[in-house]
Protein backbone atom coordinates (compact mmCIF):
# COMPACT_ATOMS: atom_id res chain seq x y z
CA UNK A 1 0.00 0.00 0.00
CA UNK A 2 1.51 3.36 -1.00
CA UNK A 3 1.89 6.15 1.63
CA UNK A 4 3.01 9.30 1.94
CA UNK A 5 5.68 11.16 3.85
CA UNK A 6 4.88 14.77 4.09
CA UNK A 7 5.76 18.06 5.75
CA UNK A 8 3.36 21.43 7.16
CA UNK A 9 4.56 24.89 7.97
CA UNK A 10 2.31 25.56 10.51
CA UNK A 11 1.07 29.68 11.18
CA UNK A 12 4.17 29.91 13.68
CA UNK A 13 6.19 29.20 11.15
CA UNK A 14 7.97 26.05 12.62
CA UNK A 15 7.59 22.27 10.66
CA UNK A 16 5.54 19.15 11.05
CA UNK A 17 6.63 16.25 9.69
CA UNK A 18 4.34 13.12 9.32
CA UNK A 19 3.09 10.04 6.98
CA UNK A 20 0.02 8.60 5.98
CA UNK A 21 -1.77 6.56 3.63
CA UNK A 22 -4.70 9.04 2.70
CA UNK A 23 -2.70 12.56 2.20
CA UNK A 24 -6.04 14.86 1.28
CA UNK A 25 -8.03 13.25 4.12
CA UNK A 26 -5.09 13.83 6.49
CA UNK A 27 -4.71 17.96 5.58
CA UNK A 28 -8.34 17.93 6.01
CA UNK A 29 -7.67 16.38 9.80
CA UNK A 30 -5.24 18.95 10.32
CA UNK A 31 -6.95 21.60 9.05
CA UNK A 32 -9.78 21.05 11.33
CA UNK A 33 -7.90 20.66 14.47
CA UNK A 34 -8.61 16.62 14.38
CA UNK A 35 -6.01 15.59 15.99
CA UNK A 36 -5.10 17.69 19.45
CA UNK A 37 -1.26 17.43 19.00
CA UNK A 38 1.43 19.65 17.64
CA UNK A 39 -0.37 20.87 14.72
CA UNK A 40 -3.43 21.83 16.28
CA UNK A 41 -2.71 25.09 18.15
CA UNK A 42 -0.22 25.89 15.22
CA UNK A 43 -3.08 26.29 12.36
CA UNK A 44 -4.00 26.49 9.40
CA UNK A 45 -0.84 24.74 8.42
CA UNK A 46 0.50 24.39 4.59
CA UNK A 47 1.18 21.36 3.12
CA UNK A 48 5.13 22.58 1.79
CA UNK A 49 6.96 19.22 0.84
CA UNK A 50 5.13 15.63 0.05
CA UNK A 51 7.12 12.29 -1.57
CA UNK A 52 4.99 9.34 -2.12
CA UNK A 53 6.83 5.94 -0.90
CA UNK A 54 5.59 1.95 -1.75
CA UNK A 55 4.97 1.17 1.57
CA UNK A 56 3.89 2.29 4.74
CA UNK A 57 7.15 1.62 6.37
CA UNK A 58 9.33 3.25 3.60
CA UNK A 59 6.79 6.59 4.48
CA UNK A 60 7.75 6.14 8.31
CA UNK A 61 11.38 5.61 8.02
CA UNK A 62 11.20 8.72 6.20
CA UNK A 63 9.44 10.71 8.58
CA UNK A 64 12.05 9.82 11.38
CA UNK A 65 15.12 10.79 9.34
CA UNK A 66 13.13 14.11 8.42
CA UNK A 67 12.15 14.94 11.79
CA UNK A 68 16.46 14.69 12.41
CA UNK A 69 16.96 17.47 10.72
CA UNK A 70 17.70 20.87 10.44
CA UNK A 71 15.89 23.48 9.61
CA UNK A 72 17.83 24.45 6.96
CA UNK A 73 17.97 21.15 5.48
CA UNK A 74 14.39 20.71 5.94
CA UNK A 75 14.00 24.24 3.76
CA UNK A 76 16.71 22.65 1.41
CA UNK A 77 14.02 19.79 0.57
CA UNK A 78 11.25 22.29 0.51
CA UNK A 79 12.80 24.19 -2.01
CA UNK A 80 14.59 20.73 -4.21
CA UNK A 81 18.01 21.93 -3.63
CA UNK A 82 19.41 18.38 -3.13
CA UNK A 83 22.93 20.13 -3.65
CA UNK A 84 22.47 21.93 -0.35
CA UNK A 85 20.50 18.82 1.31
CA UNK A 86 23.59 17.17 0.51
CA UNK A 87 25.93 19.41 2.26
CA UNK A 88 23.92 19.68 5.18
CA UNK A 89 24.15 16.30 5.72
CA UNK A 90 27.74 16.58 6.25
CA UNK A 91 29.26 17.24 9.44
CA UNK A 92 30.62 20.94 9.66
CA UNK A 93 34.25 20.18 9.19
CA UNK A 94 33.05 18.74 6.26
CA UNK A 95 31.10 21.03 4.47
CA UNK A 96 32.78 23.57 2.16
CA UNK A 97 33.86 26.72 4.05
CA UNK A 98 32.65 30.00 2.02
CA UNK A 99 36.28 31.10 1.47
CA UNK A 100 36.92 27.85 -0.61
CA UNK A 101 34.70 28.60 -3.07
Amino acid sequence: MTAWTYMLRCADGSFYVGCTTDLETRMAQHQSGHFTGYTCDRRPVTLVWSDVCEDVEDAIAMERRIKGWSRAKKIALIDADWDRVRALGLRPSRRASPSSG
